[in-house]
Order: structure tokens, then C-alpha cells, then sequence
């Protein structure tokens, strides 16, 4: 056997002496990691990030973020000789006189685009799934924090380059800052150096955006991959999967090849995009003065659904202490912070909330299938059109003009549709949901289709039904019972002690709706299947 060659087995010897890096790598490299196509979607996230970081490295050597102003003298000749702030005249000097600068710049838009997509549906494949219970939920709170400063990051960095479409953004973020009752306007004399404009925004964004917002990230980043390598990864139901083992492929090689690929298509995607698809095209719009406005201007995708809430909340407001008192602009206030309130709010309680209202306080190490918890699935249905609605009204000018509907019209549809939408979503999801239970009860107790017609000899024609495949088979079977909290009285007629007050009683009730298994999986769909051979079964009809 070929022995290593010494100076890399003696610098291994001193650091493993010292370290004791290899039993710890020994230990972790051969460490199991679950093989399915959604535990990918976290991974895009992930890659995004580190993009965004090599590419905004990239992009401050050149970017100036101040609002003094410059006349600009660069390559882009229509605007030549305009007046314009230096953060402005930078942004388009990267653009067309710096090799590679429009590329990486809309390489780094576009990661930023997929970083926030790719942990939205990652939460989602995690809420769907359940794997947020136990004990992950300290890990699904991070995530949560995650996606929030992701937006705030966001923001900050669609501002940077002063132009008129960021610009307009800026000014509503101003006027949200000041509907806040007593403390708005001291915020906003403190974020903007001043009376609006000012002259600190840029510069003050500027340091959020490449310094505080992306550390902290990096350490949230961190703590979430420790915590997921340490609880070990959740798996879907299947042959050989318990909550006690992980069937899936190591670390090394086998995640490691897949992982190192999986970054480089990521990367690839990025390039293509930022090669062949113009997005943010800052020249196009001018730089930014207060006294201009831009028609259908719109923000990027995931703000797109407090833009929608502005324009469909009615022009409420409220006078505190009569005429003198001050106002309270609820047709901004509300908007701005109702509905990301509710969604962030509701994940954040939801692993808490259903603990609560099932009494499992189980550790769960194998996700469930959707449709096996119809009452979660719905109630993320629900949470996702609301979004969906707001994120789409967003645009109601667009969607008048185009399709040449009334303005009025169009939001008097959200305003119904953002309330009526999400009930509707939660019905229809639901019913979806017993319906594919059914599906796997049926194929459980009956088997499959095998497209085999058979002639019986008193004349009758069947199909013979075959058993389902071992895999599909044990992933169906991996359905649980979602437990239901105790709530039946004894043979004295006394309830158990959680179920005597209100709170407990109206527990009791939810644990019992939300827990009922509607369709067991042993469910018997009318006659019973007989033999036909050897091996075969018939339906009696």
C-alpha cells in the first residue's frame, strides 16, 4: 500500500495532534445525508449567497456611495452632461466603462432574486413537510430571521444606485417610516440625515447592505447548517426509514460530488441570465430628484406584495386629540406592517401553536407528506394566495392598462379576493388533500392498475390489480396518525384535568378537527378483492 507522502503526512500528524482533526473528520466525512429532489431547494439559497457575496465584493471597488453631485462625463452618451449624485454616476460608470462591471451586476441581481426565491421555497418544502417539530424548531426560528433580514437586504441594496425607479421605492420607505405614530419622524430625520432626501441615505444604506446585514446573515447561515449537521437531516417517508437511522449517501464523496455540481449549474444559470436577460437597466431611468415620478414603476418580486397592499387599503386615517392631536395615516401604516406581520408572526408560533393544540412533543426525524396533514397543507395554501394576491395587485395599473379593465374595478377585486381568496384556497386545499389519502388507501388495500383484462369463465371481464412497488408502497405507509389530546370524560362523567376550563375545552375541540384521521389507510373500498390464479386479484362488482 502507498503511503502518503511526508510532507503532507507530517503536517496531517501535527495538525491531528493537535486538533484532533482526524477522528473529527473521520467521523463527519462518512456522515449520511438523505437523497430527494426538494432537499435541494435550501442548497439554492445557499449558493446564491456565497455569489452574492464574491460578486458584491466585485461591485464596491467601484461603487461610490455618496449623494454628492457630479456632472456626469462617462461612456453612456445620452446622458452626458446631466447632474447626478456620485452613487448615480458610479453605478453607470461599473455598467459600461468598467470590463465585466454589467455582467457582474446583473449576476449580482439576479442571485439576489433567486437568494430570496430559494429560501422562500425551501420554508415552504419545510412547512409542508412538518419538519420544523421537534427539535428543529430553534433552527426553523433562524430561518424565519433569515428570510427577514434577506428582505431588509434586499431593500438596502435596490437602493443603492440612486436611480429614478429605486429612488420612488426610497420614498415610500420614507412614508412608511413616517405614518409611525411619535417615533416616525425621528427615525426618519435619523435614517436620512435630515429632511427628505437628505444627503446620508446612500452612505448609511451602504453600510447595512455590505456590512452589518450580510455579517449577520453569514453568522445565521452558520448556526443553521451547525444545527441541521448536528440534529441530523429530516427524510421523507420510505423503504427502511425510521426516526431513528438515515438512509441516504455520505458526505463523502457522494454529497460532496453532488453539492460541488449543483454550485457550479447554480452559477451557470446566474451567468446566462446576467448574459442574456437585461434586468434593472438603471440608465434607462434617469437619476433620481424628488420632484419626478415614474409610470409603472414596480419592485422587485418579493416586495411586490406590500406594494399590492398600498394600493388596495382604502384612504384611512385617524386623528388623535381632535384637530390639534396628530395623524395617524392608516392607509400606509397598515399596509406596511400588518401583512408581513401576520406571515412572519404566524410561522414563527406555528411549531409552538400546533404542539400546543396536538400535545406531540415527539421528536420527528421523518417529514410528512403534505396531503397526510390536510389541515397544515391548508392553512400554508391559504397563507401563500393571500400573498399571492397582494404580490398581484401589486400591479393593478399594469393589469388595467393591459387588459384594459377599470382601475376601480381591479381593486375592488383584490379587496374582496385578499379575504375571500385565502378561505376559498383553505376549502378546496383541504378536499384535495382527502382525496389523495383516499387515492393511497385505495392503492394500499386494492393495489394498482395493471392493464391486464381477464375473461372469468361465467363470462364477466375484469382488470387484474397488481401489489404497488416496495418503495411506493413504504412511502405510503409512512403516513402517522397526528395524535388528538384526551378529552373524553371518565366513567364519572369528569374530563381530564387539561379539558375542565374554556382555554382547555376549546384545545381539546381544535386538537380533535385538526388531528382526525378522515381516512385511514386501511380504509376498505367496497367489495373485498378475491383471488385469480395464482398471485391475482378481481374486483367483485
Amino acid at each position: 500500500m502507498d503511503t502518503p507522502p511526508k510532507a503532507i503526512a507530517g503536517v496531517s500528524t501535527f495538525l491531528d495532534d493537535r486538533l484532533g482533526a482526524g477522528s473529527f473528520l473521520k467521523r463527519n466525512l462518512r456522515k449520511m445525508f438523505p437523497d430527494h429532489w426538494s432537499f435541494l431547494l435550501g442548497e439554492i439559497a445557499l449558493y446564491s449567497f456565497v455569489i452574492l457575496l464574491l460578486t458584491g465584493t466585485f461591485l464596491t471597488f467601484w461603487f461610490k456611495p455618496t449623494m454628492g453631485e457630479v456632472m456626469y462625463n462617462g461612456g453612456y452618451e445620452p446622458l452626458k452632461g446631466v447632474m447626478m449624485s456620485e452613487a448615480y454616476a458610479s453605478a453607470l460608470h461599473i455598467s459600461f466603462d468598467v470590463r465585466g462591471g454589467l455582467l457582474i451586476r446583473q449576476i449580482h441581481h439576479w442571485a439576489a432574486l433567486l437568494f430570496v426565491a430559494g429560501m422562500v421555497v425551501h420554508m415552504l418544502r419545510v412547512f409542508f413537510t412538518g419538519a420544523y417539530r421537534k427539535p428543529r424548531e430553534l433552527n426553523w426560528l433562524i430561518g424565519i430571521l433569515l428570510l427577514s433580514l434577506a428582505l431588509l437586504e434586499g431593500l438596502t441594496g435596490y437602493s443603492l444606485p440612486d436611480d429614478l425607479l429605486s429612488g420612488a421605492g426610497l420614498r415610500i420607505t420614507q412614508g412608511v417610516i413616517l405614518s409611525i405614530p411619535l417615533i416616525g419622524t425621528y427615525i426618519q430625520f435619523f435614517l436620512f440625515g435630515g429632511e427628505y432626501p437628505g444627503e446620508d441615505i446612500i452612505s448609511r444604506f451602504f453600510t447595512l447592505h455590505i456590512l452589518l446585514i450580510p455579517g449577520i446573515l453569514l453568522a445565521l447561515i452558520t448556526a443553521h447548517m451547525i444545527l441541521m449537521w448536528v440534529q441530523k437531516h429530516t427524510q421523507m417517508p420510505g423503504k427502511g426509514r425510521t426516526e431513528k437511522n438515515v438512509v441516504g449517501a455520505p458526505f463523502y464523496p457522494a454529497f460532496m460530488a453532488k453539492a460541488g455540481a449543483y454550485f457550479l449549474f447554480t452559477f451557470g444559470v446566474l451567468a446566462l441570465l446576467g448574459t442574456f436577460a437585461q434586468i434593472n437597466p438603471i440608465w434607462l431611468f434617469g437619476p433620481y430628484t424628488p420632484a419626478d415620478i415614474s409610470a409603472g414603476s414596480q419592485p422587485d418580486w418579493y416586495m411586490g406584495f406590500l406594494e399590492g397592499s398600498l394600493r388596495l387599503m382604502p384612504a384611512w386615517e385617524i386623528n388623535l386629540f381632535g384637530t390639534s392631536g396628530g395623524t395617524v395615516p392608516l392607509s400606509v401604516l397598515i399596509p406596511a406592517l400588518v401583512p408581513l406581520g401576520l406571515i412572519m408572526t404566524g410561522l414563527a408560533l406555528y411549531p409552538f401553536l400546533e404542539q400546543w393544540v396536538t400535545g406531540d412533543r415527539r421528536e420527528h426525524h421523518v417529514a410528512d407528506r403534505p396531503r397526510n396533514n390536510p389541515h397544515r397543507t391548508s392553512i400554508g395554501i391559504s397563507a401563500m394566495t393571500f400573498y399571492g394576491v397582494l404580490w398581484l395587485l401589486g400591479a393593478n395599473d399594469e393589469i388595467s392598462a393591459n387588459f384594459h379593465i377599470g382601475l376601480y374595478e381591479t381593486t375592488m377585486f383584490g379587496r374582496v379576493a385578499v379575504f375571500l381568496g385565502p378561505a376559498i384556497a383553505y376549502f378546496v386545499t383541504y378536499r384535495i388533500c382527502l382525496g389523495l389519502q383516499r387515492k393511497d388507501a385505495e392503492i394500499v388495500s386494492h393495489g394498482v392498475e395493471s392493464g391486464v383484462i381477464k375473461r372469468m369463465p361465467n363470462g364477466e371481464y375484469i382488470e387484474v390489480h397488481t401489489p404497488p412497488a416496495d418503495d411506493i408502497l413504504a412511502h405510503m405507509r409512512g403516513k402517522k396518525e397526528i395524535p388528538v389530546i384526551e378529552s373524553a370524560a371518565d366513567r364519572e362523567g369528569i374530563p381530564p384535568k387539561g379539558a375542565r376550563s374554556l382555554i382547555g375545552r376549546l384545545r381539546a375541540k381544535m386538537s380533535k378537527a385538526y388531528g382526525t384521521d378522515r381516512v385511514p389507510l386501511e380504509e376498505e373500498h367496497g367489495e373485498e378483492h378475491v383471488a385469480v390464479g395464482a398471485g391475482e386479484r378481481k374486483e367483485v362488482h
